[in-house]
C-alpha cells in the first residue's frame, strides 16, 4: 500500500510549481453564487465506497493535477461527486485517535421499571474473562466511557437483554459491543454465535480488528469476514466463533448457501444502522437475517443518529421491549465564536485580505471553505507560495487519503486547511481557531444555514473561543450573509482588511 504522507508531500510540492500556470477570472467567485443551481456547498463529493469493495482496490492517485483555467464553475462544481453517508462514517472511525470526552447525560428507556439499570465504573467490575480483561487493559481502555458504564451491565446481563443504543463515532460504542460477543463466546462450541453486521467492507474490517485487539489473549477463539472476496466451499459449514460482514454476503451464505446457521447465533449486532437505511438494499436483507435468527439470540443495534427512519428501522429489527439508551451529540453553537465579514470587489481581493489578516496576527490553525474545488486548488496554491504551511482536501481523493490529510493537520504539520464543503463532510478537528468562508454556503441558490453553523461551529467547541471571518464579493452574497445573520440572530461585523490595528482587535 502506498504511502499517504509521501503522497500528500507530493501534493504539497506540486501546489508551488503549478501557480504560473493558473490563470483564474477574477469574478469567478462572484459567478460561482450566480450559477449556484449546479454549484451548490452540497455538490456531488467523493469516493465510492462500495460495501462489498475488494480488499486489493488501489487507492486514487493523490498528486496535484494542472487545474484548466477554461473551466467554468458549473462544470467545476459538477466534478464533486456525493459523500455518502458510509463515506463519511467510515472517515469518522478513521479519524478517531481517542474516546471522545462528553459532558452529556445518558438517556434510558426501559418499559420494565422492577429491573432497575446499574453502572459500573470499572472493567473488573463485570466479572470479564481473565484473558478479555487483559485484552482489555491492553488496548488502552483503563476504565469504561460514559456510554460503557451503563451499556455494559446491560449488554452482560442474564438472561441476556436487547438493546438499542444511539451516540457519536468515538464513545466507545464499538468496543462495548466486541466485548458484549466475546463474552458470550464458547470457544469449545465450533459454530458461529456472535454476528456483527456493517454496512461496508471498510467498516466490517475496522470492527474485525477491533475485534482481533480484545481477543488476542483468547487463542482459541476464531474471528472470519463475511465480505465479498472471502469463499465458503459449498457443503463446508462456517466454523468462526464470531463473525462479523456486510449483509449481501451474509445473506448469501446463510440463506443461499446455507453455510451459517443463523439459528444458532447468540448475540446478534446490527453496526451503523442510519448507513445501513441509507444504502440500497441493506435494510431488507438486514431484516432478512434478522428474521431467520432463533428466538434465544440477544439482539443489538447501534447507531449515530436516532431519527424517525433510524427509530422505525430499529423497532422492526430489535424485538421483545428493547432497553434504549442515546448519548446526545456534543452540539454546535455561535455562543464563543466572533463573527466578521470582508467586503472585496472580487476573488483576488479575497486573497488580499486572507494575507492581511494572516501577516497581521498569530493564527494557531484555520479552515478555509471554498465553493469549488477549482478555487481551492487555486487559493492552496496561491498561499503556499506565500509560504504558508497549506493541506488541500478535494472531491477526488480516497476516504484513506482525506484520512492521511487531516492527520496531518491534526499534528500540526500544516496550519491551514482549504477544502470544499462537501469534502470536510465528517471533519472535526478540535485545535481549530479560526474559519474562513472565502464563499458563503448556499443550497439550491438559498442562504445555507446549516452548513455555516456546521462550518464555523468546528471553531467553538468545548467552551473555546472562535473566530469566523466570511468574504462577500457582491450584492448576492452580501445578502446570504445577512440572511444568515437574521437566521441566528447573530450580529456579523464588519472588519476592514487594510487596516492593521482593526485586525489586532479580533484577536483579543
Amino acid at each position: 500500500m502506498s504511502d499517504w504522507g509521501d503522497e500528500v508531500d507530493a501534493q504539497e510540492k506540486g501546489l508551488a510549481n503549478q501557480v504560473e500556470k493558473l490563470a483564474i477570472n477574477k469574478n469567478e467567485s462572484a459567478n460561482t453564487e450566480a450559477s449556484n443551481g449546479t454549484s451548490k456547498s452540497g455538490s456531488k463529493d467523493t469516493t465510492n465506497t462500495d460495501a462489498t469493495a475488494n480488499a486489493s482496490a488501489k487507492p486514487a492517485d493523490t498528486s496535484a493535477k494542472p487545474v484548466e483555467a477554461t473551466a467554468k464553475p458549473a462544470e467545476d462544481a459538477a466534478e464533486e461527486k456525493v459523500t455518502t453517508k458510509e463515506d463519511e462514517s467510515y472517515l469518522r472511525k478513521l479519524l478517531r485517535s481517542q474516546l471522545v470526552k462528553t459532558k452529556h447525560d445518558i438517556e434510558v428507556l426501559r418499559k420494565d421499571p422492577n429491573n432497575p439499570l446499574y453502572s459500573v465504573k470499572s472493567f473488573e467490575a463485570l466479572n470479564l474473562k481473565p484473558e478479555l480483561l487483559k485484552g482489555v487493559y491492553d488496548m488502552g481502555f483503563n476504565a469504561p466511557s460514559k456510554i460503557q458504564e451503563t451499556a455494559l451491565p446491560t449488554l452482560l446481563a442474564d438472561p441476556p437483554v436487547n438493546m438499542i443504543a444511539q451516540s457519536q463515532s468515538g464513545t466507545g460504542k464499538t468496543a462495548a459491543f466486541v466485548l458484549t460477543m466475546l463474552s458470550r463466546c464458547d470457544t469449545s462450541i465450533d459454530n458461529v454465535q456472535c454476528l456483527c453486521l456493517a454496512p461496508t467492507y471498510e467498516l466490517a474490517l475496522q470492527i474485525g480488528e477491533v475485534t482481533e485487539q480484545m481477543a488476542k489473549h483468547m487463542t482459541d477463539c476464531k474471528i472470519g469476514y463475511a465480505v465479498r472476496g472471502q469463499r465458503v466451499p459449498r457443503g463446508q459449514k462456517v466454523q468462526y466463533h464470531i463473525l462479523i460482514g456486510t449483509p449481501g454476503t451474509v445473506m448469501d451464505w446463510s440463506i443461499k448457501m446455507k453455510v451459517l446457521d443463523l439459528r444458532k447465533i447468540q448475540v446478534f449486532v446490527l453496526d451503523e444502522a442510519d448507513v445501513m437505511i441509507a444504502t440500497q438494499g441493506h435494510q431488507d436483507q438486514s431484516l432478512r437475517i434478522q428474521r431467520n435468527l432463533g428466538s434465544q439470540c440477544q439482539m443489538l443495534l447501534f447507531s449515530a443518529t436516532y431519527d424517525a427512519d433510524v427509530m422505525k428501522f430499529a423497532q422492526a429489527v430489535i424485538p421483545n421491549d428493547p432497553v434504549v439508551i442515546r448519548l446526545r451529540r456534543e452540539e454546535e453553537s455561535l455562543d464563543n465564536i466572533k463573527q466578521y465579514y470582508i467586503e472585496c470587489q472580487d476573488v483576488e481581493d479575497k486573497f488580499q485580505a486572507l494575507s492581511n489578516i494572516y501577516g497581521t496576527i498569530s493564527i494557531g490553525q484555520s479552515m478555509i471553505f471554498c465553493q469549488t474545488r477549482r478555487i481551492a486548488s487555486w487559493l492552496a496554491e496561491k498561499m503556499t507560495k506565500e509560504g504558508h504551511a497549506v493541506g488541500l482536501l478535494s472531491g477526488e481523493l480516497a476516504i484513506e487519503q482525506r484520512a492521511a490529510i487531516i492527520h496531518r493537520f491534526r499534528d500540526g504539520k500544516e496550519k491551514v486547511l482549504i477544502t470544499t464543503n462537501v469534502s470536510a463532510r465528517g471533519i472535526d478537528v478540535e485545535q481549530v481557531t479560526v474559519v474562513v468562508n472565502f464563499d458563503l454556503p448556499t443550497l439550491d441558490g438559498k442562504p445555507d444555514n446549516e452548513t455555516y453553523l456546521h462550518r464555523i461551529g468546528r471553531t467553538g467547541r468545548f467552551g473555546k473561543n472562535g473566530i469566523a471571518i466570511n468574504m462577500v464579493d457582491s450584492s448576492r452574497s452580501m445578502n446570504t450573509m445577512r440572511s444568515i445573520e437574521n437566521h441566528f440572530g447573530r450580529k456579523i461585523t464588519k472588519l476592514d482588511a487594510d487596516d492593521a490595528e482593526e485586525i489586532e482587535k479580533i484577536s483579543t
